[in-house]
């Protein structure tokens, strides 16, 4: 289903709590939202939905990738660069880094542990900003 879109700031900057199975439509609501969005916007947290649960959602270009409670355990290569936000009016500077290593839960709730690079590392960066409740 479709959601509108959270522009509450108050909302926005509340850390997120830990996601559980009982959370996959929520999951399914995010890329259904993302999808609609797609002329816009590139990946999602769930509070962008007005839910505060630690479950994002990043283009990867052919796809689309969930990520339930995702944590940034390693980054290097850090470049200054100026972001929007579907939630959010403009854009903000801010420091990103090129490469990143997520642990995460997939769909199924299986432990994982992927790198990223370049713009997908970016757009996680940012999603998992919304879940610390750090507006960029």
């Amino acid at each position: 289903m479709v959601r509108d879109i959270c522009r509450d700031v108050l909302f926005l900057g509340k850390k997120s709590e830990p996601a559980t199975s009982k959370d996959i439509q929520i999951a399914r609501d995010l890329l259904d939202t993302l999808a609609a969005n797609s002329d816009s916007c590139v990946g999602m947290a769930a509070n962008m939905i007005g839910v505060n649960k630690r479950i994002i959602v990043v283009n990867m270009g052919l796809m689309n990738m969930i990520m339930f409670n995702p944590v940034i355990v390693k980054k290097s290569g850090a470049f200054n660069t100026e972001e929007g936000c579907l939630s959010l009016v403009g854009t903000r500077r801010t420091t990103r880094y090129k490469e990143i290593e997520v642990e995460f839960e997939d769909m199924s709730f299986n432990k994982r542990k992927q790198k990223f690079t370049g713009w997908t590392a970016q757009i996680i960066q940012h999603e998992c900003d919304h879940l610390e409740g750090i507006i960029i």
